[in-house]
């Protein structure tokens, strides 16, 4: 039987109920729901960590970041690493990445952070033995995503095979403030690509509060989520016209709807802000909040919140929150129409009969439950859920899967399903062929990490959180802290009481406590193989 191909389309800190599909009765995502409505819809599916680098890395490797060695942003994937697109590679599959990718550092801004690490009284070694390992992934091998280098240079080009793929076309940064083979694409299509970006070229929009919101002047056909949407497109065109003896993998990525909220002509208008809900949670304080949250709650009411950044913030204005969920709709919407584009072109090229199409996201965003925005730090279903939709050529069905599954299992099922095995030391199971049925029966619930860098808190140290998931329960526990989280979604679906210090529920934390260690025992390193007995 001849091997499927494969089309994954992933958007950018896009929680799962910001679809219509997952039940968001406003945001309009037809063509999304469509794959939906062909496929299966998995419910509970997680994070490994809820940030770009090390989720994305995760997938790639099959691997959690704790042994991956990519735990936070900032730290490349090694180039060592396999992925399971080198071994589609390595089975005949034509790889291709289109979009972003954020594998390696995409910003190049220095890191000063953990302050007080070092100490007074002892003599720090030397740099190249300050490390465990003394690779620290940096030169230029791993500065092929640099936004700035591509800004100076669109013509420049990167070493291929890139972790697999064959074919690369970058579109990395967010907003209209995207770099990478991008630029190149839209230097050919305007003479002035800068008049176009930014919040000093933007369009007047009387009214707008939203923070890092602005109306952009880059029309909606040179955006980048059309551009990736184009060299999809192109890529199926140059398959169809060759030799289609080998399947393909395409990664469809596209770098909305991620902050700063930008969405191009009418995309922007689309949705009325006075129209859209607030979250349940928008303006109430639940029980025995998280410190963190306390703190960032502080800093709103003294109008001393840090907005411009990355950091997660507190809104008070509701106004300015329901124009912050407007624009995200909007840009979520067009990432729909860019999709239905590509599967328009997959079914007009005949490419649509031996094709699995496959939709996720790489972490979610609080959107305003709790007041928050953004992410880093705390672990809300907002930014842990995130969708996973996956649909066979020639299905008409739609079905729903309730497993507990998530980010760490999709390099393992798309393996699978093309008939090859892992690699040794991958961590993810097969979550739609069963071929491993057994593991994957016996899976309470998934492990999250996440070690933050106090640059993206606002804080001098960051902060390391582990949470274990199941259908009903979410337990999380932070380093060097006396705070601890249990939250009953099945009776608090808002995460509005944490049961943490609860007597009555005494019994179920340290259950839910030893499944977590257990899992995390499960998910120790069992690379690399041994080469002899001793």
């Amino acid at each position: 039987m001849r091997p499927p191909n494969f089309l994954l389309f992933m958007t950018d800190q896009h929680r799962a109920d910001h679809l219509g599909c997952y039940g968001n009765p406003i945001v309009q995502t037809p063509n999304i729901d469509g794959i939906a409505n062909r496929g299966q819809r998995f419910d509970n599916f997680y994070v490994a960590c809820p940030i770009c680098m090390p989720n994305r890395i995760a997938m790639m490797t099959g691997r959690m970041p704790s042994t991956n060695g990519s735990r936070h942003n900032g730290i490349p994937l090694d180039l060592e690493a396999v992925t399971y697109v080198d071994l589609l590679r390595s089975a005949g599959y034509k790889t291709a990445l289109i979009g972003k990718s954020h594998l390696q550092n995409m910003t190049g801004r220095p890191l000063i952070d953990n302050a007080g690490s070092k100490t007074d009284d002892l003599v720090e070694p030397p740099e190249v033995l300050s490390d465990a390992v003394r690779d620290r992934r940096t030169g230029p091998a791993y500065e092929a995503e640099m936004m700035k280098l591509w800004a100076k240079d669109p013509d420049r080009e990167i070493q291929l095979p890139y972790y697999g793929f064959d074919h690369v076309r970058f579109a990395n940064g967010h907003g209209d403030q995207v770099h990478g083979h991008y630029d190149r694409w839209l230097l050919d299509r305007h003479p002035d690509p800068d008049a176009l970006r930014g919040p000093s070229s933007s369009l007047n929009s009387p009214g707008l509060e939203a923070p890092q919101a602005w109306r952009t002047a880059m029309p909606e056909e040179l955006y980048p989520t059309s551009y990736v949407a184009d060299e999809t497109l192109s890529f199926l065109d140059g398959f169809a016209q060759g030799d289609q003896s080998q399947p393909f993998f395409i990664q469809c990525s596209f770098p909305d709807p991620h902050h700063p909220f930008t969405p191009p002509g009418r995309y922007f208008d689309l949705y009325d802000p006075d129209a859209i809900p607030l979250p349940e949670t928008f303006d109430v304080v639940g029980k025995d909040e998280h410190p963190f949250l306390a703190a960032l709650r502080s800093e709103a009411h003294t109008d001393s919140a840090d907005n411009a950044g990355p950091r997660p913030f507190v809104v008070t204005d509701s106004g300015a929150t329901q124009q912050i969920i407007a624009l995200t709709y909007g840009m979520i919407t067009m990432v729909d129409d860019a999709v239905g584009r590509v599967l328009d072109g997959l079914r007009a090229r005949g490419l649509d009969e031996n094709t699995i199409v496959i939709f996720t996201s790489d972490h979610g965003d609080f959107m305003g439950d709790h007041g928050l925005m953004l992410k880093h730090g705390l672990h809300y279903d907002g930014v842990l859920r995130v969708p996973f939709i996956w649909s066979e050529p020639g299905s008409q069905s739609a079905s729903t899967n309730q497993q507990v599954s998530g980010s760490i299992d999709i390099g393992t099922t798309i393996l699978a399903r093309a008939g090859l095995a892992p690699q040794n030391g991958s961590q993810g199971m097969d979550i739609i062929s069963g071929t491993t049925s057994s593991d994957l029966a016996s899976r309470q619930g998934m492990f999250i990490e996440e070690d933050e860098l106090g640059i993206h808190l606002g804080r001098e140290k960051g902060m390391r959180t582990r949470s274990f998931v199941t259908g009903r329960w979410r337990v999380s526990l932070f380093d060097g802290m006396d705070h601890g989280e249990l939250f009953d979604r099945e009776n608090d679906p808002y995460e509005m009481q944490n049961l943490w210090k609860s007597p009555q529920h005494a019994r179920q934390r340290a259950e839910l406590v030893e499944l977590m260690l257990r899992e995390m025992i499960r998910l120790g390193d069992t690379a690399p193989k041994p080469t002899h007995v001793a």
